[in-house]
């Protein structure tokens, strides 16, 4: 019995279909996620005020060493951009280069805010000291989560990318994952304009 074949067009179609459904069910996700973060930020908008005597926004944060995680995260998420753009050329050298740059930046704004914790804890303003300082950490903290996990997300993207290259199953996957970074550069200026700007000017 002769075997039959999808045609090269039907397969290709097939595959861009499976793309757009990908992508248009992480954006639901995102959706998910936009929730998840609103919650955690009214949550922060009622305890901000509850010191319990303790130390005040005002009084922790230093607004210059934030700055300077706020360069990173927007640095690299402009990075992940040029990485979408080099996949567009199919550039997969490219994009590699971009995508390790990308890693590189996120990676240090990580230790940015482990130290940043870790001197808040070692001064005595660790989660349990007040309702405040437990919204700034659960907040912040779940951020820092997201981005931790897109990390390593990361890295295994560079791994399928070298070893499969640029096809229907790896560019859905670097556009999700854009998506994904993009999100949390978004949610990141929001934190640090509410919780960090407004917390020191107030």
């Amino acid at each position: 019995m002769a075997m039959t074949h999808p045609a090269p067009q039907a397969a290709g179609h097939d595959h861009q279909e499976a793309g757009d459904t990908t992508l248009f069910g992480f954006w639901i996700y995102l959706m998910s996620d936009c929730l998840l973060f609103g919650c955690l930020f009214a949550t922060y908008a009622v305890l901000q005020g509850n010191t319990a005597g303790g130390p005040s926004a005002a009084e922790l944060f230093e607004l210059p060493f934030v700055l300077g995680e706020t360069l990173l995260l927007l640095a690299s998420s402009f990075t992940f951009g040029l990485g979408v753009l080099a996949m567009h050329r199919d550039d997969r050298r490219g994009l590699n280069r971009w995508l390790v740059v990308t890693f590189l930046l996120g990676a240090a704004f990580i230790g940015m805010e482990l130290y940043e914790f870790h001197h808040l804890i070692a001064a005595g303003a660790g989660p349990q000291r007040s309702a405040f300082l437990s919204a700034f950490f659960t907040l912040v903290g779940t951020h820092g989560l997201h981005v931790g996990l897109g990390l390593v997300w990361l890295l295994v993207l560079l791994i399928q990318v070298n070893t499969q290259g640029l096809n229907a199953m790896t560019r859905p996957r670097v556009l999700c994952l854009s998506l994904f970074w993009h999100f949390l550069d978004v949610v990141w200026i929001c934190v640090f304009s509410i919780v960090y700007l407004l917390g020191v000017m107030s």
